[in-house]
């Protein structure tokens, strides 16, 4: 009988122990075999996230002349117009009016000075006589292309090409000069920053910034001029950048501007295995044994690095891992 419990408790002493091996292999890795780095502090592009829209250089006004009646306005938000194009027309009948009367009274100074003409070739009038109706008839003329000219800056001009951004003055509303009938956008399309103020230092022109959402997936430009005043605690640059989708002015979108360098810890992706949602990194030990350490990692916008925030430290002994170990 104590033999048959002696072979039992053998049996069941053989997979305990197969067990056992497993639980340690999990926290200590196999032995290093790829390409191994010691980690040490870098310089690397420091960024902060901020607010940004897609706009123009500029935006023209579309703005009134001459007081009156807005009678017709041809274009809505969106259209595409081109510099010198008339969209518009303001009428004022009072000037109408004024330009009639003076119309009449050059065609009747020119008649006075028909008449001044002849009577003068005939000697009935003297030299004084006739310069004086030509004054007349010259002033009457001027006068009348003066209100000609004013009647017709009723015109509502596009002072530039592009797409229009507001056109929200009804046909049929009064208007009076210098009131905006519709504004256009001017230049190429951009991303503009709103900073906060404390990055005014560090910010400059040829600073680097990413963004999402203006194009198909991110796309990366540099900042081309910085406004030197601020305005709510805030400060705005401009920033030139390919692929813009120019569809949606006034757009906003996710950025980061590059802001100066700090020291970090930077390692390649192939150092790097994720399991279960957990990075791990194999630190090699003096004594040769390595293990394997969870640690917590940042992207960076250096292609093919990640940042390693906690886990490891400076000094460290990196293993790289084996093709095929992320995510298992």
């Amino acid at each position: 009988m104590r033999a048959s419990i002696s072979a039992l408790t053998l049996l069941l002493a053989v997979p305990l122990a197969a067990c056992g091996n497993g639980d340690e292999a999990t926290t200590a890795a196999s032995a290093p075999t790829g390409p191994k780095l010691v980690l040490q502090p870098t310089d690397t592009a420091s960024w902060q996230d901020v607010s940004a829209e897609t706009t123009t250089v500029d935006q023209a006004q579309v703005l009134a002349r001459i007081p009156g009646i807005l009678t017709t306005l041809s274009v809505r938000e969106g259209d595409v117009v081109k510099k010198g194009q008339t969209i518009g027309r303001i009428v004022d009948s009072q000037l109408g009016f004024q330009a009639e009367a003076y119309k009449a009274q050059a065609v009747q100074a020119q008649a006075e000075l028909a008449r001044v003409r002849f009577l003068h070739k005939n000697g009935v009038y003297a030299d004084a006589r006739l310069e004086q109706a030509e004054a007349m008839a010259a002033s009457a003329r001027a006068q009348h292309a003066a209100a000609s000219a004013v009647a017709r800056q009723g015109a509502v001009v596009a002072p530039a090409s592009g797409r229009v951004l507001r056109a929200d003055i009804p046909a049929g509303a009064p208007v009076a000069p210098g009131m905006a009938i519709a504004v256009i956008t001017a230049g190429p399309t951009i991303v503009r920053l709103e900073m906060p103020e404390s990055l005014s230092t560090k910010v400059h022109v040829g600073s680097r910034v990413t963004a999402e959402g203006i194009g198909e997936g991110s796309a990366t430009g540099t900042v081309t001029r910085l406004y030197p005043s601020v305005s709510a605690g805030q400060v705005t640059a401009d920033v030139t950048m390919p692929g813009i989708d120019n569809q949606l002015i006034g757009r906003r979108v996710a950025a980061r501007v590059e802001t100066g360098t700090r020291k970090a810890l930077l390692v390649p992706e192939s150092y790097v295995m994720s399991r279960y949602g957990i990075d791990y990194v194999t630190i090699l030990a003096k004594d040769g044994s390595a293990a394997q350490v969870p640690v917590q990692t940042a992207p960076v916008a250096e292609p093919g690095k990640i940042e390693i925030l906690s886990g490891a430290a400076a000094g460290d002994t990196l293993v790289s891992q084996k093709a095929g170990a992320a995510g298992k």
